[in-house]
């Protein structure tokens, strides 16, 4: 695997290089994020190792330009910032993975392997199924026993939100969270009215409804 490393403490940088070498990997070292993405311009990596602090260019801001730059290969933070709050903020900005620092080498090249083991942006899926229910994430088209579904930008993003987790059940929180963005709750029934909106559209019109609400708990997509 060729990784771009870019970690600003001389030591640290040159001890992960001699350690992924020695495990068969191609390790490109640089001191600061400038020169990471100057080298990530010019050449094709399949891991991103990044230290979140660092000169010129820190570690959140290089990630960003990366994904900008349509560089789709994941990256790892290693980091001394633990707080859940930095996690948050890393894996938003567009990184696959957070190390706090200190770290044992294992765990890192434990990481690197499982994120090798998920498949590419080729081999994603691009048409979700579930039972009768179709999702085609390109065209944005639902379809239903080959009728077409209209949905709005919301109603969309919570399909494919439920759609993803066939027969696990999403609470309220989850489901704020990943389409609405909002780490509290704003005391609304903005989720309840999504999920009727969306029962009407995907369920009502046919036999066998997909879409369940778990008493209590929360809501699921089932066949």
């Amino acid at each position: 695997m060729k990784i771009l490393l870019a970690e600003d403490d001389a030591e640290t940088g040159d001890y992960i290089r001699k350690g992924l070498n020695g495990e068969g990997h191609n390790v490109d070292l640089v001191p600061n994020g400038r020169d990471a993405l100057v080298q990530a311009t010019l050449h094709d990596y399949d891991l991103y190792i990044i230290d979140r602090m660092m000169p010129g260019l820190d570690g959140l801001s290089l990630i960003k330009a990366l994904r900008a730059a349509n560089k789709t290969a994941p990256a790892i933070f290693l980091t001394s910032m633990g707080a859940v709050d930095d996690r948050i903020a890393g894996l938003k900005a567009g990184a696959d993975d957070y190390l706090v620092k200190p770290f044992a080498l294992g765990e890192l090249s434990a990481r690197i392997q499982a994120l090798a083991r998920r498949p590419t942006m080729a081999e994603e899926k691009t048409v979700l199924q579930v039972g009768e229910l179709s999702l085609d994430l390109i065209s944005r088209q639902a379809t239903r026993q080959g009728q077409k579904i209209e949905l709005l930008p919301r109603e969309f993003l919570l399909l494919e939100h439920l759609m993803r987790r066939p027969g696990r059940v999403q609470t309220r929180t989850m489901l704020l969270e990943a389409v609405w963005d909002l780490h509290f709750d704003p005391k609304t029934s903005v989720v309840e009215t999504h999920i009727s909106r969306l029962r009407a559209k995907i369920d009502k019109p046919f036999d066998k409804p997909l879409l369940h609400t778990v008493h209590g708990i929360g809501y699921a997509l089932n066949i």
